[in-house]
């Protein structure tokens, strides 16, 4: 039977725009971690009978009809959904999930509190969680969630039907995953990957550390407006000023060229994968190292981070309990990657039994329909990393000018044709009205 599955997605996985249409239109929903997560569910669930489309992150309640009636089954993958600034979103969601008369699925949904599960600090997000989440359960057997800290949450909330799974990330290559140190101990000389949260602030002494005793670290950013700094600079109010965190084009990691951004995951992982080491604050920073097969670290700094790292017995230590003089090299020793790889299968069955439930296919067990994926993967040309705009080739600075050029000029023609369009539409008034009054005389 064919199924279509409308995908909650900022972009389809093999969907290409350059560097500077993914800054424009925000192609990665904020953090390209967004898209390691909704490319790996797509792979999952792309059958031979599956056809999946992805929403854009486009939600309108009046978009229900259309919905019902061109799709069989609406997936949901989502990472930190329920958090207060994310409330308004969640609300949206929800009017829409209201109006459709197919099935909904959510793959994956996290909870944001502090380590210990705050739950006085969730309290005014109570009432929009309930309502999403019984609109969901509404039109599905129950509702798959990151880790123990949501699930405990829900069933504060009165919830039962909850099927804790992790995130559909972690099951990009299906049930193969084999993390490995490739060295007895890391040294210096080796090739290190630094993830940050710009607003944990508690990194500032570890990238001073190791940018100082590692010469081979990158950082690897995954926001938006670092995107922007690597492409444009500094935003105007930001010129000038200088931070321990790599925020700013005057950071030593950006005047060494020592950053890499990617735009897409499997860029992302194919340089990943020459590294020795990964670790800091981002889990999917973290994840995309691990599904590379990189032995990756992660500090866990708030209880959507922390809940999956323990789901997964990702190598992880508490940020608070984070030394300022940590070293990689310590935390590379310390790392075992046992639990992880051994415990991989059963977390697969119990997401393929979740899918199963929820009516769903699965890539790897439909032929080679997984494999067919990743040769079209590797059929498709993605950017290449961005780098610090001091270390950018000529030819790419030349291709950027041109490219913000054209845009200036295409915006200015879409401006002059809405002036003209609402000068008409004025005139029409301004005119229409008289010669209709002597019309009608």
């Amino acid at each position: 039977m064919h199924r279509r599955i409308l995908m909650r997605a900022k972009k389809g996985p093999f969907d290409v725009y350059s560097p500077e249409e993914t800054y424009e239109q925000n192609w990665i929903g904020e953090n390209n971690g967004n898209l390691v997560f909704s490319h790996a569910a797509h792979k999952l669930l792309r059958t031979s009978t599956t056809e999946i489309t992805s929403t854009e992150f486009k939600v309108n309640p009046r978009d229900a009809d259309m919905i019902n009636e061109r799709y069989d089954v609406y997936v949901v993958p989502l990472a930190n959904a329920f958090r207060r600034s994310y409330a308004h979103r969640v609300e949206a969601m929800t009017k829409l999930i209201e109006r459709l008369k197919i099935p909904v699925v959510v793959l994956g949904v996290g909870v944001q509190t502090d380590v210990k599960g705050d739950r006085e600090y969730l309290r005014p997000i109570d009432d929009v969680v309930s309502r999403f989440v019984r609109a969901v359960l509404d039109r599905s057997p129950s509702i798959g969630v990151r880790g123990e800290i949501t699930e405990s949450y829900l069933r504060t909330l009165g919830f039962s039907a909850v099927d804790v799974i992790g995130c559909p990330s972690m099951f990009l290559h299906g049930a193969s995953l084999g993390v490995r140190k490739r060295k007895s101990a890391l040294t210096p000389d080796d090739r290190v990957a630094l993830t940050i949260s710009p607003y944990v602030k508690s990194m500032a002494k570890i990238v001073a550390r190791h940018h100082e005793r590692y010469p081979n670290l990158r950082y690897l950013p995954q926001d938006l407006k670092t995107l922007g700094t690597l492409l444009y600079g500094d935003a105007p109010e930001e010129r000038g000023r200088s931070s321990a965190i790599p925020v700013h084009t005057s950071h030593p990691l950006f005047t060494e060229d020592k950053v890499r951004m990617f735009v897409d995951p499997w860029t992302w992982m194919d340089y990943l994968s020459g590294f020795d080491f990964a670790f800091g604050t981002r889990i999917h920073g973290t994840i995309t190292a691990l599904v590379a097969g990189t032995p990756g670290y992660l500090f866990a700094h708030d209880s959507r981070t922390l809940e999956l790292a323990r789901y997964f017995d990702i190598p992880h230590r508490v940020m608070k309990d984070v030394p300022a003089d940590v070293d990689a090299a310590q935390l590379y020793d310390e790392a075992d990657y046992g639990a992880l790889n051994a415990g991989h299968k059963a977390r697969y069955e119990t997401m393929l039994a979740f899918l199963a439930r929820h009516g769903l296919g699965n890539a790897f067990a439909d032929g080679d329909s997984a494999a067919r994926f990743d040769a079209q993967v590797r059929a498709t040309t993605f950017p290449p990393a961005v780098r610090p705009a001091g270390a950018t080739a000529a030819e790419v600075l030349l291709e950027r000018v041109q490219w913000l050029h054209d845009r200036n000029t295409e915006l200015r023609a879409d401006a002059e044709a809405l002036r003209e369009q609402r000068l008409r539409a004025r005139v029409k008034r301004v005119v229409g009205g008289p010669v209709r009054r002597i019309l009608n005389r």
